[in-house]
């Protein structure tokens, strides 16, 4: 190693070479003053990097007969010179940079980096960003380090020989650190949502991006998770401290969180300093598809700005404009969808942080890219709900991402939807949640005598769902539920029964889980009568699952909703042979209205009553 002076940039740096600077918070930027101190003397010579935080000096209008930015990541200074013409930005997945630099489509000539200071046999460490440096420093002509004594030394594939820097730069100054923006109560809710996919024993890994992180916050009271990830953030820190990730049920380098990036704090530079649990691999490494499916239950969370009514997802563009970039969104997406029991997870808001656009739409402005296809996009999440995509047709998925959607697109979403031909002209209900208003999430996880099930609304998109369950049941139930044979329920006649005005009536059910599949095991339902005084209660359980107390747990839930919306009496029709149905009524007080000759009894409920009985005995 040469100590860097002003005379060497001249053997350092040839007219038209490539330079490549390190990214993240390890941006050598001592050695890029000194560097642009000389740009007089450069001729047509590119900089190349990914994201970076920090100060941008190199892309000033001043440099620009020297120098010329090719980025593949667009922060805000650099989209500005992008826009203007004055900057390049080339698309490209994370996992292939490396083979860029190392190959003839982008060599790297100079490879300009931060490291920490030599040990005792005389390595340095690559800190808190091995991604593509390690690629660029192994392909480079000439490296020139900066040696800061505030890089934090870190394991895996981060330490590098001394020799392999020709000059170098003492000088030590503080990481440059990201705070992330406060959430905002849609991506709270969003990421409560997107908690109930991620189980206990999963492996997670979490893009870049305000909302992918929020998520990550939501998963402090799961347990014996793993990371492998291309960021290892202060969220992703906070989930090693309060013992959700302990590493111990991955399928791939157990007992250790791989990453290839740190990004964040100070207090998380510190945490991975000398820290040997974090194992730190180049973007190449980390972001190969055949890796990353190792691990069972793998999570990928990332954000979006747009996503299509079909599951098209648009990131890196809005229209003609660049944005962000591509990332390691594909590469975590394929492969967490090939690996057994993953789930690739979309999260968004519902609507543009300035409130004026759908998030959700029917169709992207022209110049947008799609940066992944709708066949490998399994959930949508926003702070409405879960859309789930895998397996269903564009007429299932329509419904379902209308109804993730924000309520005052819905309508219109819908009228697109008929106009493409996408949906039967009778799916024509505007769909409504319980929590449209944005209160609370309206699903949730419960057990039930050690089987665990989701409670959620009934939504239009579980049309075929509930003719499945229609159709699983025996002659005697369906007698039992609709007081006459009936051997067939129509598509357009479940729809009826989905499509529920959840402001006005309400229909809950009970779904078990068969890995991407939600299958109704029960459902409960009121509708309002003319007056909004009362409403007549009805359920129907599957004989899979009865004996369980599903009709008690829905009636519970039925009654609160009642009881917020100041209805007063519940009212149920009960066949005088439905036994069990009838001695739940009786045991929570109801009062039994019999008429002569009839072949049902009625049963009349004191919604305040029932509500307080329920609560006062046990399930």
């Amino acid at each position: 190693m040469k100590p860097l002076t002003s005379e060497a940039w001249g053997e350092i740096v040839r007219p038209g070479s490539r330079i490549f600077i390190g990214s993240g918070a390890a941006v050598p930027f001592a050695v890029v003053e000194s560097m642009l101190k000389q740009v007089e003397h450069f001729r047509d010579v590119e900089l190349t990097h990914i994201h970076t935080i920090g100060e941008m000096p190199w892309v000033k209008k001043s440099y620009g007969g020297s120098l010329r930015t090719n980025t593949f990541f667009l922060t805000p200074a650099i989209q500005k010179a992008v826009a203007a013409g004055r900057a390049d930005y080339t698309p490209c997945p994370l996992s292939d940079v490396p083979s860029l630099f190392g190959g003839h489509l982008l060599p790297v000539d100079v490879a300009l980096i931060q490291v920490s200071p030599p040990d005792a046999d005389g390595y340095v460490s690559l800190g808190v960003s091995v991604d593509v440096v390690k690629a660029a420093v192994k392909a480079a002509r000439v490296v020139v380090a900066q040696i800061n004594a505030s890089m934090p030394r870190t394991a895996g594939t981060a330490r590098i020989s001394g020799k392999t820097i020709n000059y170098y730069l003492e000088d030590d100054r503080s990481l440059p650190v990201i705070e992330w923006d406060q959430p905002s109560a849609a991506q709270l809710k969003a990421a409560e949502y997107a908690a109930q996919l991620v189980e206990n024993g999963s492996t997670i890994q979490a893009g870049l991006g305000n909302t992918p992180q929020v998520v990550l916050s939501a998963l402090k009271n799961h347990r014996n998770m793993g990371i492998h990830t291309g960021l290892f953030s202060d969220a992703m820190m906070e989930l090693v401290e309060c013992g959700a990730v302990d590493n111990s049920m991955k399928h791939y380098h157990d007992g250790k969180v791989v990453c290839s990036t740190v990004l964040g704090s100070k207090k998380l530079y510190d945490f991975v300093d000398g820290n040997d649990l974090i194992e730190m691999q180049p973007s190449d490494w980390v972001g190969d598809v055949s890796r990353i499916e190792k691990n069972d239950r793998m999570v990928a969370i990332h954000g979006a700005y747009e996503v299509d009514l079909t599951g098209q997802v648009v990131r890196d563009s809005r229209g003609h404009r660049f944005y962000g970039g591509m990332g390691s969104t594909q590469d975590f997406i394929r492969g967490s969808g090939h690996s057994k029991h993953g789930r690739p997870l979309i999260v968004l808001t519902s609507m543009t942080d300035d409130g004026k656009s759908s998030r959700i739409v029917s169709g992207f402005k022209p110049g947008s890219g799609v940066n992944t296809g709708r066949g490998d996009v399994h959930y949508v999440v926003t702070e409405y709900g879960i859309a789930r995509l895998r397996g269903r047709s564009i007429r299932e998925r329509v419904l379902n991402m209308v109804e993730v959607a924000h309520p005052d697109h819905r309508e219109k979403l819908l009228r697109d939807a008929h106009k493409w031909g996408w949906i039967p002209k009778f799916y024509n209900v505007t769909p409504t949640g319980v929590a449209d208003d944005g209160s609370e999430v309206e699903s949730r996880r419960v057990e039930m005598k050690g089987r665990s099930f989701m409670f959620r609304p009934l939504h239009p998109s579980d049309t075929r769902g509930l003719q499945e369950f229609f159709y699983s049941h025996t002659e005697e139930t369906v007698n039992m539920r609709y007081g006459h044979v009936k051997d067939r329920l129509t598509d357009e006649s479940a729809y009826k029964l989905t499509s529920v005005d959840q402001s006005v009536d309400a229909a809950f059910a009970l779904f078990e889980e068969h890995g991407h599949r939600q299958e109704i095991c029960a459902v409960g339902r009121f509708y309002c009568d003319p007056s909004r005084d009362s409403a007549e209660v009805a359920f129907v359980v599957g004989e899979k699952t009865r004996r369980l107390g599903m009709s008690r747990f829905l009636l519970e839930e039925l009654a609160s909703v009642a009881q917020q919306r100041e209805i007063r009496t519940l009212w149920a029709s009960v066949l005088k042979r439905n036994k069990a149905m009838a001695a739940l009524f009786e045991k929570l007080g109801a009062t039994k209205e019999s008429q002569l000759g009839e072949d049902s009894d009625e049963y009349v409920m004191d919604v305040g009553k029932l509500h307080k009985a329920l609560k006062s005995t046990s399930r």
